[in-house]
């Protein structure tokens, strides 16, 4: 089994079995003020296992197998590293769990004084692989809402564009900082990995002209 199906099949695993053993779930929620104030460090990752409802856990898991699974495949066949890091060997792992974790900060920044904050789920990590296929293949064709066709790096645009601005409005009980912090983080990772990125991208946005 490769990375992205034990991550989707551990995911699955735990997120059904913790969701209505509410102690379990409980102890792998992010919840800043514990680790600050308790330095219960684990939960900038396990958060990342569980979910709200069977939705939302079912929705994370099959656009990271849509995005995931092309992107872990030219990590695997065609990276071969950059000259000021000899020897580093791409990795999903790190770039899923890098989302995950640095989608973590926002909270941590924000609530870590607040004993009552908590958040879960796989978005983050989610987040940074969309944002890596965007610049790996920028110019294929994605669907918006599952039905308007439009490049990868238009998508990518709206993508900001929509988190930024459901962050600003609020009340939506759904953190999209978090989304935005993963996906920035995605952009990191393929820019410091792949050299060819800002060429691909230039030629992408020369369509629009």
């Amino acid at each position: 089994m490769n990375i992205l199906g034990g991550i989707i099949a551990l995911t699955v695993g735990v997120s059904w079995y913790a969701q209505d053993r509410l102690k379990i779930k409980e102890s792998l929620l992010l919840r800043p003020f514990n680790v600050l104030q308790k330095g219960q460090a684990y939960r900038l990752i396990t958060h990342g296992f569980v979910h709200g409802d069977f939705t939302h856990l079912a929705f994370n898991m099959f656009v990271l197998w849509q995005f995931g699974s092309i992107v872990e495949y030219r990590m695997q066949q065609e990276w071969s590293g950059v000259a000021w890091l000899e020897g580093f060997q791409p990795s999903f792992f790190v770039l899923y769990f890098g989302g995950v974790l640095a989608a973590s900060l926002p909270a941590l920044y924000k609530e870590g004084r607040n004993p009552q904050y908590a958040s879960l789920g796989a978005s983050g990590g989610v987040s940074a692989v969309m944002m890596a296929y965007i610049l790996l293949f920028p110019t294929h064709k994605l669907l918006l809402f599952f039905v308007i066709p439009m490049p990868a790096f238009i998508a990518g645009i709206l993508f900001f564009a929509y988190e930024r601005f459901m962050n600003k409005k609020g009340g939506t009980g759904i953190a999209h900082d978090a989304h935005l912090v993963g996906a920035l983080y995605g952009i990191v990772y393929v820019l410091l990995l792949d050299r060819s990125t800002l060429s691909r991208l230039l030629e992408a946005f020369s369509i629009l002209f």
